[in-house]
């Protein structure tokens, strides 16, 4: 642990990349790996993890939803259901500030979702389609969007297996819909934060930067026909030493 630590931040910065390359390219923001990478390094307070995470969630979700939905995956119906309750209530837990114990555990918690999705135990479920149930869409909806907010997160790690599992949609248009859905949960949970006064740190502005390069590149590839298999297992690698940490600690 020590000799990742004093790396930073080219390694950082290199993990940063990955982060958003990989989680772009399944249609999502990366705000989980970027909160793991950051407790992992220690390198700022909780609640500016939130709003750094959530600004480059913003940036890489814009992207991945653009790429997806130009290859005509995304579906109205199936995001309005759970968007309608999660937006408010990603707001509302943008407000709630958890004491730093308390978030990490949370936090460690719900890396266990993005580790299982890249070690490739979410993705695979196909089938026939089902109809979306609208009081568990909305049942649903809402309380990613509270973890959301209170997280730091967009909620898409935790909707696509939903959506996978229950049949309410293929993998091209989970990931379309999730990329929207982290989208409007990352703006909804920021400005209950900035209404609490917290602000953003200058280091946010490279790590954007980088953020974007990757989420642009996995993105692009992602609505294609890429699967890195040995990227995802890395990244799935580094997770579960965030998570093994934030649980520990």
């Amino acid at each position: 642990m020590l000799e990742i630590v004093t790396a930073y931040p080219i390694f950082f910065l290199l993990l940063l990349f990955m982060v958003a390359f990989l989680y772009a390219s399944v249609g999502h923001g990366g705000a989980s790996g970027y909160l793991a990478l950051m407790a992992l390094f220690g390198v700022m307070a909780p609640a500016m993890m939130k709003s750094s995470a959530l600004i480059m969630n913003i940036f890489v979700s814009s992207i991945s939803f653009f790429h997806y939905y130009r290859t005509g995956n995304f579906r109205w119906k199936l995001f309005f259901p759970f968007a309608i309750a999660s937006i408010p209530m990603a707001f509302i837990g943008g407000y709630i500030i958890l004491e730093p114990m308390i978030y990490k555990k949370i936090l460690g918690v719900i890396l266990i979702f993005p580790i299982l999705r890249f070690f490739g135990v979410f993705g695979k479920t196909e089938g026939l389609e089902k109809e979306v149930k609208l009081f568990w869409a909305l049942l649903t909806g809402g309380i990613i969007g509270m973890l959301s907010g209170m997280i730091g997160i967009g909620g898409g790690i935790i909707l696509s297996p939903v959506i996978l599992l229950l049949h309410w949609g293929n993998m091209k248009q989970t990931a379309a819909v999730s990329a929207l859905f982290i989208l409007v949960n990352s703006v909804a949970g920021l400005s209950g934060m900035f209404s609490t006064g917290i602000g953003i740190d200058p280091s946010v502005y490279l790590w954007v930067v980088v953020a974007l390069a990757g989420g642009f590149a996995g993105a692009y590839l992602g609505s294609k026909k890429f699967n890195n298999l040995v990227l995802k297992r890395i990244l799935a690698v580094v997770l579960t030493l965030a998570c093994i940490k934030l649980l520990a600690t």
